[in-house]
């Protein structure tokens, strides 16, 4: 253990050099975790790609989980398997690669999870040999430290015959997993290839290393220029001193996250005393603290209120999480230097917030090395002036309800919520809408504030989209709330001296959601004669439909395994005959995650997750372990056509036609129609 702890202050008292910076100066991004755990649905990478618009106005930078492939299918990726096959839990290497593509061409740089201080092995010590660009790369049980996982490693090796490397663990051991060496030449060799891999091949453009406290910041440091990236921060999870030993031992080639600012955060949200937001966590203050020995990190600070690590998960895994005022901690989180990084749980609830926020940093031009002082201090009431390059932003953090009245003149009330407020001084000279830009599910009111130091500043705004003037628009005085009850582009002028200075536009919509219902149909004539019940040739087809998932209410009728023995049947225009059940979507956020089989349960496939349409699904004879694999073939089922409809001649857009081609009705009308997919103008159309 003296050796252990020996080493470790080591590395992290090894001398500064004049190498590059891991994190940019004055940078003005927030970056956004695109996960939590066990978020498989959310973090799919079709679905995070989809989002790639609405997520590229708010967040420069996405993080994303390690999206190598892992021997469990359903690992959050920190038990590395593979570093070059990307096919992971949340899609395709494909996906991935085409998600990291949009992503950089909509100016969002994606992060990857670098899981280099332990790897998975096939047993004891196998490790996958992968090939890329001609080279083959392989771990050995000799890049394995001497004492891993407390000695069990070494006795297993005597007992096998195999050899370890002769260098002790760096840093802290983590049970489970292979803790390498990196003192080793093949372990740097493989983790260098794997890095390059990950900024050549898949597109992304900087790391979060896993664990940083198992090897010494040097090889980040090394790893880093190897890829030549950027952006690295690393998760040092512990307390100011050991954070900022680490950074230096990087040569400030990384920054690191700033657990102590997520602690003070949670100490003042979970006990309704914001005085603690100025407080030090025991002996640590934040990174970004005002105190000496912290305020010169600030360039290397990710601050963050919550992660997959403290995340309240299940009354068995309650851990570390902010249990109220998560806006408010959003709310002081983005207001304050370093780099904020939002947490998808809390970008998911309180996304239009959020959004609000981001404005409002952005307004005032808030960085990563942005100074702030402490106006007031009280369990109650604390406020928080952060200079930005545009304007100073106050961020108030308040028990009061409705919070009091500001009593400073130089700064105006921008944005308001639970138990928190914005004001932006008055030098900024833009108008200000506390309603950011987005999908809404209702009407609501939009408040338009005229942030300038002339007294008598007007608005003008237009919902059209077209740009208002002094005599175009509707003029209003600042504070006004107008309501928006449709879609629209809303542009907000700032009529100062009879012209408009400054403008801000939002482009609005109202969608409230309709549930609906989608039917799965299952077939499975390929699966050979172990599936025989459930053929299309059986004198009584059946499946099991095993269901979970979504709202919780997709469970199956049978609860115990293997749920419920599915009888109904429809047959397609091919012939075919599939065992059919529908479901219905309650919200946005459902799903229903699928395992089918015959029997008492075997056989049965693998998992077939996040279904929200009609799907058509064949069970193949192809077995992944023990389980037999499924092929989604809905896109042959669901059209019925060869050719996309809008190649066909025109007369196919005039009525409705059936997925087969048939037209089943003149115009365009689907009121009375049976519920199914119609093709209606060109376009899929559902009728519930």
């Amino acid at each position: 253990m003296k050796k252990l702890l020996f080493t470790s202050l080591a590395c992290m008292l090894m001398p500064l050099t004049l190498w590059a910076d891991g994190w940019p100066a004055n940078y003005g991004g927030v970056m956004l975790q695109g996960f939590y755990w066990d978020s498989f649905s959310d973090t799919r990478w079709t679905k995070l790609e989809a989002q790639a618009d609405e997520l590229s106005q708010y967040f420069s930078l996405i993080w994303v989980p390690q999206s190598g492939k892992c021997l469990n299918s359903g690992s959050m990726g920190y038990d590395p398997y593979y570093y070059f096959d990307q096919n992971s839990a949340f899609g395709t290497a494909t996906e991935l690669k085409s998600m990291i593509k949009t992503f950089k061409s909509k100016g969002i740089g994606t992060i990857a999870d670098v899981v280099v201080n332990h790897h998975n092995t096939d047993g004891w010590f196998t490790f996958p040999a992968e090939t890329w660009q001609g080279a083959t790369y392989q771990l050995l049980s000799t890049d394995i430290v001497h004492n891993d996982d407390g000695g069990k490693t070494l006795t297993q090796a005597t007992t096998d015959g195999v050899s370890l490397s002769a260098n002790y663990d760096e840093g802290q051991d983590w049970n489970g997993c292979r803790d390498l060496d990196h003192k080793s030449a093949n372990v740097q060799t493989v983790v260098k290839a794997y890095e390059r891999f990950l900024v050549e091949e898949m597109g992304y453009i900087g790391f979060r290393y896993d664990m940083v406290k198992g090897f010494c910041g040097s090889h980040v440091a090394d790893y880093n220029d190897a890829a030549g990236i950027e952006y690295s921060v690393g998760e040092c999870w512990d307390g100011t001193g050991t954070i900022r030993n680490w950074i230096d031992a990087t040569s400030k080639k990384s920054a690191a996250f700033d657990f102590p600012f997520r602690y003070t955060v949670r100490n003042a949200a979970n006990n309704n005393n914001w005085a603690a937001l100025g407080q030090k966590n025991g002996s640590d203050w934040p990174l970004v603290s005002n105190s000496y020995e912290s305020g010169q990190y600030r360039q290397y600070a990710v601050t963050f209120v919550e992660n997959h690590d403290t995340q309240y998960r299940s009354a068995s895994e309650p851990l570390d999480p902010i249990k109220q005022n998560v806006a408010a901690a959003n709310a002081y989180l983005l207001a304050m230097p370093g780099t904020p990084c939002v947490f998808l749980s809390h970008w998911l609830d309180y996304k239009q917030e959020i959004k609000a926020m981001i404005d409002a940093r952005k307004a005032a031009g808030i960085t990563n090395t942005s100074t702030y002082s402490n106006e007031f201090s009280s369990s109650l009431d604390y406020i928080n002036v952060v200079k930005g390059s545009k304007a100073d932003l106050s961020v108030r953090l308040c028990s009061y309800s409705p919070i009091p009245a500001d009593t400073k003149t130089d700064r105006v009330l921008i944005l308001s919520g639970e138990h928190y407020a914005y004001y932006l001084s008055k030098k900024a000279e833009i108008p200000f809408v506390d309603k950011a830009s987005g999908e809404y599910e209702a009407a609501f009111q939009a408040m338009l504030t005229a942030v300038s130091e002339t007294a008598d500043a007007q608005l003008v705004y237009t919902t059209d989209g077209s740009t208002p003037t002094a005599t175009h628009g509707t003029r209003v005085a600042s504070g006004t709330k107008i309501d928006i009850s449709a879609d629209c582009t809303l542009t907000v002028g700032l009529l100062v001296g009879g012209a408009i200075t400054a403008t801000t536009q939002r482009t609005y919509t109202i969608s409230q959601f309709q549930p609906y219902s989608f039917t799965v149909y299952v077939n499975a004539d390929k699966a050979g004669s172990a599936w025989s019940a459930a053929a299309s040739t059986a004198t009584s087809p059946y499946v099991n439909f095993w269901t979970w998932g979504g709202d919780g209410t997709h469970a199956p009728t049978n609860t115990s395994w293997p749920g419920d023995r599915v009888t109904t049947t429809a047959t397609t225009a091919d012939g075919k005959k599939w065992i059919t059940r529908t479901y219905t979507m309650n919200s946005n956020k459902d799903y229903v995650n699928f395992v089918f089989s015959v029997g008492t349960g075997s056989p049965q496939t693998v998992d077939v997750n996040y279904v929200t349409r009609d799907s058509y699904l064949e069970i193949s004879s192809t077995l992944s372990g023990n389980k037999y694999t499924v092929d989604d073939v809905s896109s042959t089922y669901t059209t019925g056509i060869s050719s996309p409809l809008t190649a066909t001649p025109a007369k196919h857009h005039e009525g409705i036609y059936a997925p087969d081609g048939r037209k089943v009705r003149d115009g365009n009308t689907t009121e009375g129609l049976p519920r199914g997919l119609y093709i209606v103008n060109g376009k899929k159309v559902v009728v519930q």
